[in-house]
C-alpha cells in the first residue's frame, strides 16, 4: 500500500476524512472501468463489492488488482456487504479473504446466531466487522437494532451507517453516529427523496439527509482515520458518474464548513 497522507500532502480537499465510494454505485461497469472512474473522481479509497471484487479472489488475479489499485493510488478499505450465520467455517472464508485482500473492515449483514462466531474471529484477525442497517422490515432497521445487536460483543463489531437506508426507517442517520460513538467504522453515504420503504436516491443533501450535521458528528466523534466513508449512489446504474461527481462536491463543500466551524 502506498503511503496516502504523503500522496495527498496539504491538497486533500477531504481534509483527512476518509471518503471513498461502494463499487456498487458502479454496478454497471466492470472492474477495470469502475476503477478508472474512482481514480477520475479523485477519490483514492473503495469499498468493494462482490462483483468486483469476489471472495474467492487469489494469485494471478489478486496481484492484478493490486497492480490495478496501486497504479490508480486507491486503497481497497472495506468490502463488503457479506452475510455471516451460525456457519464458523463459512464465516472464517470471509475473514481469510479480508485477510488475502488487505482490508480492516467487512460490511456485514450477519443472522443473530453469527455473533459467538463473529466474536473469536474479529480477535483472531484483527479485521473490524461493520454492520449495515438495511430499510424497513430488514434485521437491522434502526439505530436501537443496531445498538442492540453490538452492545455485549467485541468492541471490533461495530457498524455501518447507511445513511439513506435510516432515511427509508424514518430514522436520523445522524443521530446514529451519535448514538454509537465508537463504533462506528464505516458509512454508506446516500441520500432519499422520500422517508418511507419506496424511494429512490437523490443528490446528497437535496434529500431528507443533513450533510453538514453528518461531517460534524463524524468530526466530534472522531471517526476512525483508517475506517471507510463510501459515497454510494444506486440510482442510474447504466452512467451515474455526472450524479456521483455532484455528491462528491457537496461532501467536499460539507467537510470544509465543518472543519472552518
Amino acid at each position: 500500500m502506498f503511503d496516502l497522507p504523503t500522496l495527498l500532502g496539504t491538497d486533500d480537499p477531504f481534509l483527512g476524512l476518509p471518503i471513498g465510494i461502494q463499487s456498487y454505485s458502479l454496478r454497471g461497469f466492470g472492474l477495470h472501468d469502475a476503477i478508472r472512474h474512482i481514480q477520475a473522481m479523485g477519490l483514492h479509497h473503495v469499498e468493494f463489492y462482490q462483483k468486483h471484487v469476489p471472495l474467492d479472489i487469489a494469485g494471478e488475479k489478486l496481484k492484478a488488482l493490486n497492480q490495478l489499485l496501486n497504479t490508480a493510488a486507491i486503497n481497497m478499505v472495506a468490502h463488503g456487504v457479506a452475510g455471516f450465520n451460525g456457519n464458523h467455517e463459512k464465516n472464517k472464508s470471509v475473514f481469510d479473504f479480508a485477510k488475502r485482500v488487505g482490508v480492516k473492515c467487512i460490511t456485514a449483514n450477519p443472522t443473530a446466531d453469527a455473533f459467538e462466531s463473529l466474536d473469536k474471529l474479529v480477535a483472531e484477525y484483527n479485521i473490524r466487522i461493520a454492520i449495515h442497517n438495511h430499510g424497513p422490515g430488514a434485521i437491522y432497521d434502526s439505530i436501537d437494532s443496531v445498538v442492540d445487536a453490538i452492545k455485549d460483543h467485541h468492541p471490533l463489531i461495530g457498524a455501518c451507517v447507511d445513511t439513506g437506508h435510516f432515511i427509508r426507517s424514518k430514522q436520523d442517520p445522524v443521530k446514529a453516529v451519535y448514538e454509537l460513538k465508537g463504533r462506528v467504522y464505516a458509512l454508506h453515504i446516500k441520500d432519499e427523496a422520500k422517508q418511507e420503504k419506496q424511494s429512490h436516491n437523490v443528490i446528497i443533501g437535496k434529500g431528507h439527509l443533513d450533510v453538514v450535521g453528518l461531517f460534524t458528528a463524524l468530526k466530534k466523534t472522531r471517526f476512525p482515520a483508517d475506517g471507510s466513508i463510501a459515497l454510494e449512489y444506486e440510482a442510474n446504474p447504466e452512467n451515474p458518474i455526472a450524479e456521483i461527481k455532484q455528491c462528491i462536491e457537496v461532501a467536499k463543500t460539507a467537510i470544509a464548513k465543518v472543519h472552518k466551524s
